[in-house]
């Protein structure tokens, strides 16, 4: 008489559980920067005569028509964007045969001899 008896047999198995897809797109995003900038103003200095400048005060004609200048200047804000390469990508094309089912009516001649009433084809 034989004996027997059950026995596990435990293992794995490997399943797809699900799919991971990568996706590029663009996104544009404003960035605020503060720029210093600098700019000059007139400003009128006056200063009294006194008896340690009047020498200087003096030195021209007593009356006159005279003109003078000042050149001034400011910073304005210079934006410049640069686009930079990354990678490169192609298209390419690929060449595919399938088959094709045409259909068209066809005509073709039929020639009959008659002789003594009997046709013949």
């Amino acid at each position: 008489m034989t004996r027997s008896e059950e026995r596990l047999d435990v293992g794995t198995q490997k399943v797809q559980t699900g799919r991971a897809r990568l996706r590029k797109h663009v996104v544009t995003e404003q960035q605020s920067v503060t720029v210093p900038v600098q700019h000059e103003e007139v400003r009128l200095e006056t200063e009294p005569i006194t008896d340690g400048n009047v020498g200087a005060a003096t030195d021209g004609p007593a009356l006159s028509d005279e003109e003078h200048e000042v050149t001034l200047s400011e910073e304005r804000v210079v934006v410049d964007k640069e686009t930079v390469p990354v990678e490169r990508v192609r298209l390419g094309t690929e060449t595919v045969t399938e088959q094709q089912q045409v259909s068209e009516d066809v005509s073709h001649e039929e020639i009959e001899l008659d002789e003594d009433g009997t046709t013949r084809r």
